[in-house]
Formats: structure tokens, C-alpha cells, sequence
């Protein structure tokens, strides 16, 4: 059986936290779907075209990630890509909270759907595609949150 895993997000930007999740992910599935869904509460600072491109020019050589754009339930997402599992990053006890009711009600949807939660290394707890947007909105330098490949697009 293949382990096929969706990592959600609006990834608005990328942060470096992103891809240590990634990175730490891959050895655990078969295949990872970097997914970009729509979030109705948010308002993309970022176009969804340079999100894609930088998420598909990162992973351009790893065989098991693809990139993907989604509307709607993550859930049935998941369902329409076969995939098993959700992977959700954690920085920070709030986070846990926030995750643990979408997980939760992720399975009351579809009690076939694990989610995984994997925690963030301490050096990136701080990093959040929010915080890099008011960084940048503020002129800041988001050189030390961002792969290279944001900053030559922000």
C-alpha cells in the first residue's frame, strides 16, 4: 500500500519552516502532495502562480513530492487524491490547540485520514508566512525566514 501524505497550506510564502517539515516528511511517505488550498480567512499576499512555481522549482528533483492547488475541504482533498495521511506542522502550544480541532474534525469527516503532526525545529518556531508578510509590508529583511528563490521574488 502506498503512504500518500497531503501537506496543506497556503504556503504565502514558503518559509524555511515549511521545508524542514518537508524534508523531515519525506523519508516517512511514499509520496508527499504539497497542496495550496484557498483559505477563505486569509488574503494572499502572494500570487497563486509564484506560489506554485517556487514550491515546484524547490522540489523539481524530488521524485516523491508534487504540488497541487485546491479548493474547499482538505479532507476531500485527501479522499480525491487517495491520500492516507495530512502532515501539519507544529511551532508552538497554540498551534497544537488550533490542529488538534481541525484533526478532530478531520475525522469525523473520514475516519481513514490520519493526520501527522511533526514539530518544528526550534530554530524556525518563530517563522510564519504571517510574520514574513509584515516583515516585508515593513521593508524588513525576511533573508533568515525565506528560501532564496522568495526573496528574489518578493
Amino acid at each position: 500500500m502506498t503512504r500518500i501524505a497531503v501537506f496543506p497550506g497556503s504556503f504565502d510564502p514558503v518559509t524555511l519552516g515549511h521545508i524542514d517539515i518537508i524534508e523531515r516528511a519525506v523519508p516517512l511517505f511514499d509520496k508527499i502532495i504539497i497542496a495550496i488550498g484557498k483559505n477563505s480567512q486569509k488574503q494572499g499576499y502572494f500570487t497563486l502562480e509564484q506560489r506554485l512555481n517556487w514550491l515546484q522549482e524547490l522540489y523539481v528533483h524530488e521524485q516523491k513530492i508534487s504540488v497541487d492547488f485546491y479548493e474547499g475541504l482538505t479532507i476531500n482533498y485527501c479522499v480525491a487524491k487517495n491520500a492516507g495521511y495530512i502532515i501539519r506542522g507544529l511551532r508552538s502550544a497554540a498551534d497544537y490547540e488550533y490542529e488538534k480541532v481541525i484533526a478532530q474534525t478531520n475525522k469525523t469527516l473520514n475516519h481513514d485520514i490520519e493526520t501527522v503532526f511533526i514539530l518544528s525545529n526550534p530554530e524556525f518556531s518563530h517563522v510564519s508566512s504571517t510574520i514574513v508578510k509584515e516583515v516585508l509590508r515593513n521593508g524588513g529583511d525576511i533573508t533568515k525566514m525565506v528560501p532564496l528563490i522568495v526573496t528574489r521574488g518578493a
